[in-house]
């Protein structure tokens, strides 16, 4: 598709590897990433749910720079990993789902595979984080969720992932055992990092609370008392089994004497709401546009640098790359869509945007090279409202994940209805209106468009 090509050279060339901004021969600060996989933005303690503990999460929002309005745009693992590691929209780094659709060619085929290696190839034309980071001097290590082949291909310097082709890389192999099966990886980089005197970035994305739902026992017993389904209970119980590893980082951080340079930044790549009568998730949450599934929140922690606040702003997960950059004093290049968020965190200037953008497609892509064949969903955020607006693109394997039963626009005064529960559109007409066009500003689709007017 020529949109997609040239935007990654256009990308490559002017995102390239940038120059550093003034004041660069300063040590940049380590940057530690923390990613969980598969958690709703409601269960955390210090986002008020009634039954989950997370101590260490809640100690870590405690001295943060707090967004309980993050976002993700797109609410899939792959594609949402992809926007996080080069900053880019879905549609724009060429990512959108988990998968080349069945229907182009049979899994395991040799023309399957090519399909695959295709889609894997794209994080290869990219500019991405460790790449930026690796002209600052900094060392990277790559563990737990990870799609796009080897580490390496992703520009980490270190890394557990071998990657499709090998057996089991198609989102992770050894990788997936950071957390379930203990820290050392991490803690022998980190040592290495130190020993080096290297700056460092750490992407940690266990594949945690993500199914399997094998929490500790000791841990479930606990939650088992609390709910009355145990699929909850083994949910509940992973969420605080992932709170645990990652008080185990912060902990090896401070005792490294690191905290006082270091970045930490947490944030969730989509929602899960756990199905109480069945594995796998319930409706509108994994894969879903709905708050559910694209609701994230937000932390930044940096003792001395960043004071801890809570902040009322819309971010998005296209915000993350902006920061890190400019964090680690490189130039922020124009052409990425998110903002720097440190000017408002560390400075007090607000934010240049009143509005975040989000899109939805299928888990199997029907067509690589045009994003619009698995578009399903495109919406926008101001202030209380969202407008979500529905698309024809082929679903796909995962049709009950996107029944779309309503196709008009939809429209939900996110204070008052959280959930979405009750559909404004016709009292609200022009916040309709306001809405769609920007969000056609956005990213214009010019065909497999459902409606994007109300008509009352």
């Amino acid at each position: 598709m020529k949109f997609r090509i040239l935007f990654i050279a256009a990308v490559s060339l002017a995102a390239g590897f940038a120059a550093p901004e003034a004041g660069a021969d300063e040590r940049p600060p380590n940057i530690v990433f923390i990613l969980s996989d598969d958690q709703s933005w409601t269960d955390y303690g210090f986002m008020g749910h009634p039954h989950i503990e997370t101590p260490n999460l809640d100690r870590l929002a405690s001295r943060s720079a707090l967004f309980p309005r993050g976002y993700v745009p797109t609410a899939l693992c792959r594609p949402s990993l992809a926007t996080l590691i080069t900053g880019l929209y879905a549609h724009q780094h060429g990512i959108t789902g988990n998968d080349p659709s069945h229907a182009l060619a049979a899994p395991n085929s040799p023309r399957y595979r090519e399909l695959q290696a295709d889609l894997i190839s794209r994080i290869d034309r990219q500019p991405t984080v460790p790449r930026w980071l690796a002209e600052r001097g900094y060392l990277s290590h790559q563990s737990g969720k990870w799609w796009e082949g080897s580490f390496s291909r992703g520009g980490f310097t270190h890394g557990m992932t071998r990657g499709f082709p090998e057996p089991g890389g198609r989102h992770g192999d050894d990788g997936l055992k950071i957390g379930r099966q203990g820290m050392e990886p991490i803690f022998e980089f980190i040592d290495q990092a130190v020993e080096a005197d290297d700056p460092f970035y750490l992407w940690y994305a266990p594949f945690m609370p993500h199914t399997p739902h094998t929490p500790p026992q000791r841990l479930l017993d606990k939650y088992l008392d609390r709910v009355e389904s145990p699929l909850v209970a083994k949910y509940y119980a992973m969420c605080e089994w992932f709170d645990e590893t990652c008080g185990e980082l912060v902990d090896r951080i401070e005792d490294k004497g690191l905290s006082d340079n270091t970045l930490i930044i947490y944030f969730c790549d989509n929602g899960w709401i756990q199905n109480p009568t069945a594995p796998g998730y319930a409706p509108r949450s994994k894969q879903s546009a709905n708050e559910g599934g694209t609701r994230q929140p937000l932390m930044l922690c940096w003792p001395g640098e960043i004071p801890p606040r809570r902040y009322d702003d819309l971010v998005s997960s296209v915000d993350v790359v902006p920061t890190i950059l400019s964090a680690a004093g490189i130039e922020v290049p124009e052409s990425l869509p998110g903002l720097d968020l440190l000017p408002l965190v560390r400075d007090g200037e607000p934010l240049d945007r009143d509005i975040i953008f989000g899109e939805s497609f299928a888990h199997d892509i029907a067509d690589l090279d045009d994003p619009e064949a698995s578009l399903l969903y495109r919406w926008a955020i101001r202030g209380r409202w969202k407008l979500l607006l529905t698309y024809d693109g082929q679903v796909g394997r995962y049709a009950s994940s996107h029944p779309r039963t309503e196709r008009r626009p939809q429209l939900f005064d996110l204070i008052a209805d959280p959930h979405e529960e009750t559909n404004l559109a016709a009292d609200h007409p022009e916040q309709v209106a306001s809405l769609a066009a920007e969000i056609d500003r956005w990213w214009p689709v010019k065909r497999r468009q459902v409606i994007t007017t109300w008509t009352p």
